[in-house]
Parts: C-alpha cells; sequence; structure tokens
C-alpha cells in the first residue's frame, strides 16, 4: 500500500498541477501595467514579494502592514523595481476604521481600484488550543472580519473597473489540521463567505472576480518560525508562490493552488479518505516537539 502511494501520489499531483496551471501559459506581465493595487500585508513575506513583482509589472500600489519602516523600504524598493507609483498607509486590520481609510486612500490617490489583494494575518501559535476564546476572537477579526470589511469597501470601485478580489487563504481552511483551530477557523470562514460572495456577483451579472489561493508551506519568515521544528517538509519558496498569486488573479480564476502538487494531491485524497490523510497528517508531524 505504502509503495503504490508514494507512485501514485506524486502522478496525481503532477496530473492536477498541469489542469489547474493550463491557463496560466495565457499572463502577460503587461496584464497589470497601469493597474491600480492594493495589497495588503505588504512589509514582508509572500505580500512583499508580490509588491516587487507587481512593480516590475509597472502597477500603482497602494500596500498596509502593521509596521510603517517596513513598508517605507518595501515602497522604497517598490519605486526603484519601476512600479508606476507607490504609497503605503500603516496599521493593524484589527482596526475598525482601517478597511476603509485604505479604501479612501485609493478613491482620493487613484480615483479607482483594479484589484485587491487580501494577504494579511494575525499572530497565532501552532499548538494545542489552551481555551482562549479571546484569541479566536482577535484572530477573526484580522483575518477574516476586516477581509469582509476591505472587499465590502471595494466593491463599488471594483464594479465600475470589472476589477479583481484576490484571498490569499490556505490548506488549513480546507482540512483542519492539528495545531491550527482558531488559524484554521479563520481560513474556513474565508473560503465559506468569499465562495458564497462570488455565486452573488455571478446571480447579479457583476463582472468582478474573486480569486480564492490555497496555500501549503510556504518559506516565509514567521511561517518556518512556527512550524519548521513540528513539520518535516522543505517549504516552498514566497517569490514563486507570489508570482502565481498575481497570475491567477489577472487571469480571473476560481482558485490558485501552491504548491499544486502538494495541495492537489491532499485535497483529493482528503475527498477520498479523510480518516486515512488526517492519520497521515498526525503521524508525520514531530509531535514531541509541541509544548502545550
Amino acid at each position: 500500500m505504502g509503495l503504490l502511494l508514494k507512485i501514485f501520489i506524486p502522478l496525481l499531483g503532477a496530473a492536477l498541477a498541469f489542469y489547474f496551471y493550463s491557463a496560466s501559459e495565457n499572463f502577460s506581465e503587461e496584464m497589470l501595467r497601469g493597474k491600480r493595487v492594493i495589497v495588503t500585508g505588504a512589509s514582508s513575506g509572500i505580500g512583499e514579494q508580490m509588491a516587487y513583482h507587481l512593480a516590475r509589472m509597472e502597477a500603482h500600489l497602494l500596500l498596509t502592514a502593521r509596521t510603517e519602516a517596513k513598508l517605507q523600504k518595501v515602497v522604497e524598493r517598490c519605486l526603484e523595481l519601476g512600479a508606476a507609483s507607490a504609497h503605503y498607509i500603516s496599521g493593524s486590520m484589527d482596526s475598525p476604521s482601517l478597511p476603509e481609510e485604505v479604501l479612501r486612500e485609493a478613491a482620493n490617490t487613484w480615483g479607482g481600484l483594479d484589484m485587491l489583494i487580501l494577504n494579511h494575518i494575525g499572530q497565532s501559535s501552532f499548538t494545542y488550543f489552551n481555551g482562549d476564546v479571546a484569541h479566536v476572537r482577535k484572530l477573526m477579526e484580522t483575518n477574516f472580519v476586516s477581509y469582509v470589511a476591505l472587499a465590502t469597501a471595494a466593491l463599488p470601485m471594483l464594479k465600475e473597473s470589472e476589477g479583481s478580489i484576490v484571498v490569499v487563504s490556505s490548506v488549513a481552511g480546507r482540512i483542519a489540521g492539528p495545531f491550527t483551530a482558531p488559524y484554521s477557523a479563520t481560513k474556513f470562514a474565508l473560503d465559506g463567505f468569499f465562495s458564497s460572495l462570488r455565486q452573488e456577483l455571478i446571480i447579479d451579472n457583476v463582472n468582478v472576480s474573486i480569486t480564492l489561493c490555497i496555500l501549503g508551506y510556504i518559506n516565509t519568515e514567521s511561517a518556518v518560525r512556527a512550524v519548521s521544528h513540528v513539520i518535516p517538509d522543505t517549504p516552498a519558496p514566497k517569490e514563486e508562490c507570489a508570482l502565481e498569486i498575481i497570475r491567477a488573479g489577472a487571469l480571473r480564476q476560481r482558485e490558485v493552488r501552491y504548491p499544486p502538487r502538494a495541495v492537489s494531491s491532499m485535497l483529493l485524497i482528503h475527498s477520498i479518505a479523510p480518516e486515512f490523510l488526517d492519520s497521515v497528517i498526525r503521524s508525520s508531524y514531530h509531535v514531541e516537539n509541541i509544548r502545550r
């Protein structure tokens, strides 16, 4: 059985990766030239890399994150790389006023918006759930409610431009593994809300696309620091991940999975044999390294 799985899963993953990535051949960097793009969580990790890719594509950028000093450096680098323009607003997305402030800045500066990339995330430990309900509430505010607030505020401009919403989520929003209960809950919520919203936009003939990004283990500093002592896998490169997210948004794809082979294989196995996959996940973790 084990040998069959070792042969079957890579083949299956390759087939699924080809299916989900076949449309990316039509992508051209010129598609983003002059486009007005908001990227949240842009001071580090995947968000920072998306900002650099978009700058090379000569997009107009409005970046947000908590740390102003980091944002300033990212904006400076974006301008060096060729961004048509680059600005930032610093602040925490658990603030109810920040989403409106960000969209007001886009309206005042550009008079519209073409793409909203929702990528920010609140801090959460990779550990057993300890019953801290207040943490769940705060994380839901940052990882979910602020996404809804930003998308809601952006919709009038996106309807006018027939633009795109890109939602950076996780395989933890489709498959609930151990040690991520609060985080996983927020990602499942994103999938439910934006998948439902997509249906409503289609019913109303509103030409605003919604792309869900289902990401696996990526080599961002925060992810590696949080899980490398537990998960033995090698993380995928954040630079390539960022580019695939931008491609999917520009092509108005329903979903992007990255790394494609690993994520697609997991999702398929989960749909066929969820208990088996759960067992494989549990047995692959270095649980002895988790502190309660």
